[in-house]
């Protein structure tokens, strides 16, 4: 069950509010001032909070900006009674994530909490995906050949290969771009660097020595293939 934190000091709108979300299954807590309603929502960790602007003590602006300034990143819907443009843009700039205007039907602020959570709910599924996906390519596989970038390992058929450091990070370059031709010059870039001087003969000796160690000497091989006046590619 969603939690949702209501900050407003007019009894009527925090109960009507608080009757509404219990009967949509949301859990409704409640605070009646600003200093209140932040020391709850630092505590209650709530999934959403319904912020009124004008309150006693301490504003819903300020709440706003101080939950923005400690890193808290629960959604935020301003309560208003005022129709100037300008507050409202105030509100978002201070972090709010949406706002609705008082008076203001239950409808329609059911809706825009069940909006807003699932806009925050996709964003933080998308950055939890992206994360994972960022994990599980941190072993990058071909055939059986293993590159374990985290642990810097290399293995084939589950035997330990031992590359030197330029070694490793030239195959796992390749491997990171398997399928593409990549050129001495780029490989030069990306594993030693944009300063390094010295000649695209380094690129083929690294090379020679991965694929010796790999038994994959063949300029057509199995892992590292040579494309003849361009550079290497991991088929």
């Amino acid at each position: 069950m969603k939690k949702i934190l209501v900050i407003e000091d007019e009894p009527n709108i925090r109960e009507l509010v608080l009757y509404n979300l219990t009967q949509n299954s949301y859990e409704g807590i409640f605070a009646e001032d600003g200093e209140t309603g932040l020391a709850l929502a630092r505590m209650e960790k709530p999934d959403l909070i319904l912020l009124d602007i004008m309150l006693p003590e301490k504003n819903g602006y300020d709440i706003c900006k101080e939950l923005r300034a400690e890193g808290n990143k629960t959604p935020i819907i301003m309560l208003t009674a005022k129709n100037e443009e300008i507050d409202k843009v105030l509100g978002l700039e201070f972090g709010a994530d949406d706002y609705i205007s008082k008076p203001f039907g239950v409808r329609e602020l059911m809706a825009r909490i069940k909006a807003v959570l699932r806009r925050y709910e996709s964003q933080n599924m998308t950055k939890a995906d992206e994360k994972a996906k960022n994990k599980e390519n941190r072993v990058l596989q071909i055939d059986d050949l293993t590159i374990d970038v985290e642990r810097h390992e290399v293995s084939l058929g589950g035997k330990k290969v031992d590359l030197t450091l330029k070694e490793f990070d030239l195959l796992k370059t390749l491997a990171e771009n398997r399928g593409i031709v990549m050129s001495r010059n780029q490989l030069l870039d990306k594993v030693w660097g944009f300063e390094y001087i010295g000649e695209t003969r380094t690129v083929d000796v690294h090379v020679r020595y991965i694929r010796k160690k790999l038994g994959d000497e063949d300029n057509d091989g199995k892992y590292i293939q040579t494309v003849r006046g361009v550079g290497y590619k991991i088929p």
